[in-house]
């Protein structure tokens, strides 16, 4: 016979519109379809870490909270880093003696290194855990980005940058598929704060490298950076290892089972919704800009306005961007984000005056904020590591893929033409996210 909730004591019956604990099969099937996020966790460990008196109850919420608190600290220190190494890129230049062209081939270094080490990091989560790795790759990259600064030839430049490029793909998966853990045990989307505190960090890092561009050399910057990269990894790392990333069975790959076709399909939907993101944020990086300058006669000032304009909105919707997921669910975030980038880049692309050129970069920014952090989340709760890693690897290529093809269809036809090709690319995200709305747990 079962037992029904109202036959148990208080401290057992947890939240009323979740509990297992029920009269006949059809109400327990009501019950389950109002939980919020019911395929997270199993509903029973939701029980037992949630209701009040039950086991874990006084462990399992301070845990998380530090375990989140940590992760936040490694997204902003891989922001404010790679940050700080960006904006000496034109000294590491004039030190080298390379030309344009070579210092091209050389930074394609870090795409390199980059997309090869995330196809392999996933794996090595698996087999390791993703907090290990996410504190090894962090270390990795702290020391990697003092070595730029003593290279003196391209060719060195380029395989120093190699090593760089494996420790920045590296963090990313492995601290994404961290998050992708503790969104589940939390059972909250909190997945754009973490990215938020990427955007922030790399403000940040922005910022303290101009201030001290014209009183620190190269090699010194990055020294200072790599010690103070190396104090935050021990700080926060301590609280990764000593903490195992939270145990959930809501994915076939977590209870051990292989995926099935279905599942590798949706986890390159999804890679495609990180790729048509990522192709836009490449394309503002660097065409943004100059279309202003070039095509609407901005001035210099004003023209670094427009990715300065972007890169806040960005921010600004990735620290909404819980709250916007709790309220829209997932599907409605990817469709409502991808319809808004595409009208703020068609305006901004098309648009006669500057100012019009402007807010339609920030309402790109505002729209893209949360469609990368969703499509990684989804792959990883479909996948596991494998899925972050397979999302970030093609979220990755289209940020590479963006400016060079820009480039090209500029050349064949106009700017601003290409810059529409954003604005398609960003349209077909929201149309893949509604057709693949049914596909994780989670609301749609």
């Amino acid at each position: 016979m079962i037992r029904t909730e109202a036959a148990l004591p208080p401290a057992a019956r947890g939240p009323p519109r979740c509990v297992p604990y029920v009269s006949s099969p059809a109400r327990w099937l009501m019950r389950a379809r109002r939980c919020p996020y019911p395929d997270f966790v199993p509903l029973l460990n939701k029980v037992r870490t949630a209701a009040p008196g039950g086991h874990g109850s006084h462990t399992a919420a301070p845990t998380l909270s530090r375990l989140r608190s940590a992760l936040t600290v490694f997204f902003a220190l891989d922001g404010f880093l790679f940050a700080g190494w960006v904006v000496r890129i034109p000294a590491i230049k004039q030190q080298t003696g390379a030309s344009a062209g070579e210092l091209g081939l050389a930074l394609l270094g870090v795409s390199a290194g980059a997309v090869v080490t995330m196809v392999f990091t996933g794996r090595l989560c698996r087999r390791f855990g993703s907090h290990p790795v996410t504190v090894a790759c962090g270390a990795l990259m702290a020391l990697a980005i003092a070595l730029p600064p003593q290279t003196h030839s391209a060719l060195t430049l380029g395989l120093v940058l190699l090593v760089f490029g494996a420790a920045y793909g590296g963090v990313n998966v492995a601290m994404n598929s961290a998050a992708v853990d503790l969104v589940a045990a939390l059972r909250r989307p909190v997945m754009p704060s973490f990215h938020a505190a990427f955007s922030l960090g790399g403000m940040v890092g922005a910022g303290a490298g101009a201030l001290v561009a014209g009183n620190l050399s190269a090699t010194s910057h990055l020294l200072a950076l790599t010690g103070f990269g190396l104090a935050v990894t021990a700080l926060a790392g301590r609280v990764l290892l000593r903490h195992p990333a939270p145990e959930h069975a809501s994915t076939p790959h977590a209870r051990g089972q292989r995926l099935d076709g279905r599942a590798r399909r949706l986890v390159l939907l999804f890679g495609a919704i990180a790729l048509c993101t990522a192709y836009g944020e490449g394309a503002m990086a660097d065409w943004g800009a100059l279309h202003l300058e070039q095509d609407l006669a901005a001035a210099p000032g004003v023209a670094a306005v427009g990715y300065s304009l972007f890169a806040l909105a960005m921010t600004a919707g990735r620290l909404s961007g819980t709250v916007l997921l709790e309220r829209l669910g997932q599907t409605r975030t990817l469709v409502a984000g991808g319809l808004t980038a595409c009208a703020g880049m068609l305006l901004g692309a098309l648009a006669p005056q500057i100012w019009l050129a402007l807010a339609g970069f920030a309402v790109m920014g505002l729209g893209l904020a949360n469609i990368f952090p969703v499509a990684v989340a989804r792959a990883g709760a479909l996948a596991g590591p494998g899925g972050v890693a397979a999302a970030s690897t093609l979220g990755y290529g289209g940020m590479l893929l963006g400016p060079p093809a820009i480039g090209l269809i500029a050349e064949w036809a106009s700017l601003p033409i290409a810059l529409t090709t954003v604005a398609a690319l960003a349209a077909g995200a929201a149309l893949i996210g509604y057709s693949s709305r049914h596909a994780t747990a989670g609301p749609a």
